[in-house]
């Protein structure tokens, strides 16, 4: 179980957010500039709270009663970015293979399933700028599942795709969450996307929780 209490002073608001999620998907519903982004980032350890605590299965991920940030390197959280922040240089391939620590049997086992649990294989020495919006968004996600993380984050990642693409990924994503079983945050701001992926939906405004629905 992922818990996060914690509180930061931003420009316009305090973000003020609790809420805990076990093996799940937890949307986090809300206008534009609302504090869903900075709720990801202080989770991934990206920006630091001013205060309360994070914590994942039992291990403090950020106290600051106890003076404890552990940094994102050690926190095992993967992150899909809004805009997937994948590198235009590099090949589909090596995007994926990106920041993987140990490279052996198992990793490799691990990339060819997700290759083919995302059907993306035959994009595999295709550059980025080659790639269409669901591809791109395909390659970010097993990405960020390659580093076998413990939770993953999603901030707004189909707000660039048309509808028939939203839809297909949006059942994508709901099976690859079947398959490995772990916290899963998103972001959206559009409510017929939170519904669809959401089996909680935490509805924010200027930072607070304003109230929480089980889908």
């Amino acid at each position: 179980m992922l818990q996060v209490d914690i509180k930061k002073e931003l420009a316009d608001f305090t973000l003020n957010m609790q809420f805990s999620v076990e093996s799940n998907i937890l949307v986090l519903f809300g206008d534009s500039g609302c504090g869903k982004t900075t709720t990801l980032r202080c989770i991934a350890g990206l920006l630091e709270p001013d205060e309360g605590v994070i914590i994942h299965d039992g291990k403090v991920l950020y106290s600051s009663e106890a003076n404890t940030f552990v940094p994102p390197m050690l926190r095992n959280v993967g992150y899909m970015f809004q805009e997937f922040a994948l590198f235009p240089h590099m090949n589909v391939k090596k995007n994926i293979w990106y920041g993987v620590k140990q490279k052996n049997s198992k990793a490799n086992e691990l990339y060819e399933r997700l290759m083919d649990l995302l059907r993306i294989e035959h994009l595999a020495s295709r550059f980025i700028d080659q790639l269409s919006g669901g591809e791109k968004q395909r390659v970010a996600l097993a990405r960020a599942l390659m580093a076998e993380p413990s939770i993953l984050l999603l901030d707004e990642p189909m707000s660039s795709l048309d509808r028939a693409t939203r839809l297909e990924l949006q059942t994508e994503l709901k099976r690859m969450h079947e398959i490995w079983s772990i916290p899963f945050i998103l972001v959206t701001h559009d409510i017929e996307e939170a519904k669809a992926l959401g089996d909680q939906i935490l509805f924010m405004e200027k930072g607070c929780p304003v109230r929480l629905e089980a889908n």
